[in-house]
């Protein structure tokens, strides 16, 4: 986030950077990275069938094959990941794609919850964190 000091006779305003400003980016990527990872192994569980995914009721309205949550979980991993390599190294698609990509995962954790409730919601306090992270820093 920058601001600027007042402007002196003839000359433009200094933009003035925040300290706290470069930390929420390298918080938010660093994060997005630990997210990115998570998923990714998560979904490498789901997909080598591990029995630590509970199995839900027929009824449940997004039933899905556990193989095929583990891909989803498993490309948002690497999604995330990329997106937070971009945010670390200042890309200006990051930030954007960074709360695009962290609300994707927020839904399909939510969508996730009946399998495995308590990584759900890890992974959504995770995401929430990411996306206040970028929305509060400014890159100009």
């Amino acid at each position: 986030m920058s601001t600027t000091e007042p402007q002196a006779a003839g000359r433009a305003p200094a933009p003035i950077s925040l300290p706290w400003a470069t930390g929420f980016a390298l918080f938010a990527g660093v994060m997005m990275l630990v997210v990115g990872v998570y998923h990714a192994l998560g979904g490498i569980a789901a997909i080598i069938q591990d029995p630590l995914y509970v199995t839900t009721p027929e009824n449940y309205t997004y039933t899905v094959d556990i193989t095929t949550w583990g891909w989803i979980h498993l490309v948002l991993g690497v999604l995330i990941a990329v997106t937070g390599g971009g945010v670390l190294s200042g890309r200006g698609w990051g930030r954007f794609g960074g709360i695009t990509i962290a609300a994707l995962s927020m839904i399909a954790n939510f969508l996730f919850l009946p399998y495995y409730p308590v990584w759900s919601l890890v992974m959504i306090a995770l995401c929430v964190a990411v996306i206040w992270a970028l929305a509060v820093y400014d890159t100009a």
